[in-house]
């Protein structure tokens, strides 16, 4: 499943790029008008963007395997539990909630289930970046639904925003910013998952 160390590169400054508009958004926004759902789904767009960049960087982890997972864990739980309460004074639909929980569960398994070790013995990190392995995702079936689901969420976006633009729409501080990590980080996971499939 090794990803060319020159393709890995050009996803992790795809990935560092999307951290800026996140950041950007945090520190601009207005959350006491938008709601603390909005303010949720900006930190948990950065938190994907630092991850997927430190996931496929030749350079490896800036923080171990487990540390990540117990990240995504706790956002998983936390957008599930939104998704059943969905209290509407955090301002976000249900469909964004959900889609925040199957992207913090599905980077909790692709952290598990992508190939780790280093020279042949266990280890700890992902080998996102190694030529050398043959190794493919534990549990396959489960990456080849992550890359439709984001495959398709990601054309969705696309389309929601288009259709926006084309019915002069007025959106909120921050839409269309949002909308275009969406569709990036989208397209990025799919690759990731399609990538983890292919020996």
């Amino acid at each position: 499943m090794g990803i060319p160390v020159a393709a890995a590169w050009g996803a992790t400054a795809v990935f560092v790029l999307l951290v800026y508009p996140c950041l950007l958004r945090l520190v601009r926004l207005d959350y006491h008008r938008l709601g603390t759902g909005v303010r949720e789904a900006d930190l948990v767009g950065l938190l994907m963007a630092l991850a997927m960049a430190a996931m496929v960087s030749p350079v490896g982890f800036p923080v171990p395997v487990a540390g990540w997972q117990a990240l995504f864990l706790v956002a998983t739980c936390w957008f599930v539990v939104n998704v059943v309460r969905s209290p509407a004074t955090r301002n976000v639909c249900r469909h964004c909630d959900f889609h925040h929980g199957v992207s913090a569960a599905a980077m909790v398994y692709m952290l598990a289930a992508m190939p780790h070790g280093d020279g042949g013995h266990h280890s700890v990190w992902p080998m996102m970046v190694d030529p050398a392995t043959a190794q493919t995702y534990a549990l396959p079936a489960v990456a080849l639904v992550c890359a439709v689901y984001f495959l398709a969420d990601g054309a969705h976006t696309v389309w929601r925003a288009f259709r926006n633009r084309r019915t002069g729409a007025v959106l909120p501080p921050g839409v269309n910013s949002r909308f275009g990590c969406r569709v990036v980080m989208n397209f990025g996971m799919a690759g990731m998952f399609v990538a983890g499939l292919v020996p």
